[in-house]
């Protein structure tokens, strides 16, 4: 029943695109993105619970876990995502992204990456949040992955501050979930079939503070944002500058549970797969 409502929700929304969204401007058609994703979030059965002000400025950047999370930072910060070319010949989603101001990546090709870039550049400059997956791939959420860089000399180069976002999905029992998990060999839509049969589950993000990418070379700027991301996951990961635990040593007292080991390296390709170094 949860997947067939979030299959007529998607149809919904290619209808709101089709007929809404060339008569809308722009701030209408982020307000219809958060609506719509939150809704999504919703009929699959996720409840989506926000910590922290959930205030997203610039370049959003976050781990990666699921299909899903893109949805859940829509439904918060409605955001122009960086997506592998792959997703665009996904059926009815990828004609959503296409036409909900995705940016598509080509792996492996340097002009493509740099073509990006440009335009996310182009888009922090405007004020737009743009929204990427530094790992470049999925993970069980139990860690986070070291970080690709080249995409953050977007920020710099438009002058914009870069928002680390935490994400995480909880059990009924407040414990890490490994439903929503894209991972392993993991198809589309067993992922799906796994978040909808799931009780109890709960997305969680939080946004961390803005990070000012004035003075920062791209690779500087990554492990910044990697550090404050890293250390809410996992509580042993070295806290970043100025930020502590309330005993005074490094790292998070409210960081997430761990969960159990879930293997990684899905042959079938994430959204954000292949990001350019």
């Amino acid at each position: 029943m949860r997947l067939a409502r979030a299959g007529l929700h998607l149809l919904w929304g290619a209808a709101t695109i089709l007929l809404v969204y060339p008569w809308s401007g722009e701030r209408l058609r982020l307000a219809l993105k958060r609506r719509w994703s939150r809704q999504l979030v919703n009929m699959l059965g996720v409840r989506l619970a926000v910590r922290g002000s959930g205030e997203v400025s610039g370049m959003a950047v976050a781990n990666h876990i699921s299909f899903l999370d893109i949805f859940v930072v829509n439904a918060v910060a409605p955001a122009a995502f960086v997506s592998k070319d792959d997703v665009g010949q996904w059926p009815l989603i990828g004609w959503l992204c296409r036409h909900t101001d995705t940016i598509f990546l080509a792996r492996g090709s340097r002009n493509a990456a740099q073509k990006v870039r440009e335009t996310l550049a182009a888009a922090l400059a405007r004020g737009r949040v743009v929204a990427v997956f530094p790992e470049g791939t999925t993970t069980d959420g139990s860690h986070v992955l070291p970080f690709h860089s080249a995409l953050f000399q977007a920020a710099i180069d438009a002058g914009a501050p870069v928002t680390p976002v935490v994400l995480c999905y909880m059990d009924g029992n407040g414990m890490r979930s490994a439903a929503p998990g894209y991972v392993g060999d993991t198809t589309l839509l067993e992922c799906l079939w796994s978040i909808a049969r799931a009780s109890g589950l709960t997305a969680v993000i939080e946004a961390e503070s803005p990070l000012a990418s004035a003075g920062h070379d791209r690779r500087q700027l990554a492990a910044q944002a990697h550090r404050h991301i890293a250390h809410r996951i996992t509580p042993s990961h070295p806290a970043p500058p100025g930020v502590r635990r309330e005993d005074g040593t490094p790292g998070d007292p409210q960081a997430v549970p761990p969960s159990g080991h879930r293997p990684t390296g899905n042959p079938n390709p994430a959204p954000a797969d292949s990001l350019p170094a």
